[in-house]
């Protein structure tokens, strides 16, 4: 990381544009039952392209007090996985996008880069509960994830050690790699419900939500600049618990920052790695 720059004016709104560096910046990195610190989401910004990853319940207070952002100057998601801390402002972004951003702004569909697989799972159980009856033809035809959402389907890669998927958009090239996740149970990424991590221009390791996983960490290490990393307190669980992050190699630690992390992080010694994922911070990749 060559530069890394304090976004300090919330009341200045946050250009979704730049001269052509990449560029993460975290409108939150709590965990989902956090207090404090919204939720983990982030934007990535790249020449004329951003790529809002995850939008939580809390995410449309997070992208205005962060970035003095509305819902209406995001066009372009991709969601990590299913829970409703990554998944649950989706609704408002798509709902508010087709009666308030398109009618009043004249803008085009929301692009969302996602699987067909879980194209039809996203919204057969999270979203069409509250998204397909907001309009009603006489005919009684229900609205579908392509009236609120253009789906950019990434190219299947590969599939061991574990599926990738990869893309170029807008000058971004994004490896969605799967994650081990939940249940908690569940051995392998293959035995896990669908979640993704990120390689980002191959320079960030974004992890998503993951279980401890070093095989998934070393498969990326050497090329990463920077590891964004979820984080637990506690042992078990479905997120990587501080105490096994802490047998990695110390050259990885060094350069690896924990986010979607609980109220009581301030509590944990934590000198041994990059630092803590601050929200509100420009990091700029040069």
């Amino acid at each position: 990381m060559k530069t890394k720059r304090l976004y300090s004016e919330a009341s200045e709104k946050l250009s979704l544009t730049n001269d052509g560096e990449l560029e993460l910046f975290f409108i939150g990195v709590g965990s989902a039952f956090a207090n404090n610190n919204f939720q983990t989401n982030v934007l990535i910004v790249k020449g004329e392209t951003h790529i809002m990853v995850d939008f939580g319940q809390k995410g449309q207070t997070a992208l205005w007090e962060t970035a003095h952002l509305k819902p209406t100057d995001i066009e372009n998601i991709l969601l990590t996985h299913s829970h409703a801390d990554h998944i649950g402002g989706i609704e408002t972004l798509g709902l508010t996008n087709r009666y308030v951003g398109r009618p009043m702004l004249n803008k085009k569909l929301l692009n969302m880069i996602i699987s067909p697989e879980y194209q039809r799972i996203l919204w057969d159980y999270s979203l069409r509960g509250g998204m397909e009856w907001n309009e009603q033809a006489d005919t009684g035809v229900k609205l579908s994830f392509s009236d609120f959402f253009k789906s950019i389907s990434p190219t299947w890669k590969t599939h061991q050690p574990r599926e990738i998927f990869e893309i170029e958009f807008g000058g971004i090239h994004l490896e969605m790699f799967r994650t081990t996740h939940i249940p908690d149970a569940s051995p392998s990424w293959e035995q896990s419900f669908i979640s993704y991590g990120l390689m980002i221009d191959d320079q960030v390791f974004y992890s998503g939500d993951t279980k401890f996983d070093p095989e998934l960490v070393d498969m990326y290490a050497d090329k990463a600049e920077i590891i964004f990393h979820d984080v637990q307190f506690f042992p078990g669980g479905v997120h990587a618990p501080l105490a096994d992050l802490r047998t990695l190699d110390p050259d990885i630690k060094k350069k690896m920052y924990l986010m979607h992390y609980a109220d009581n992080w301030a509590d944990q010694d934590i000198s041994d790695f990059g630092g803590w994922t601050e929200q509100g911070v420009r990091y700029i990749f040069e």
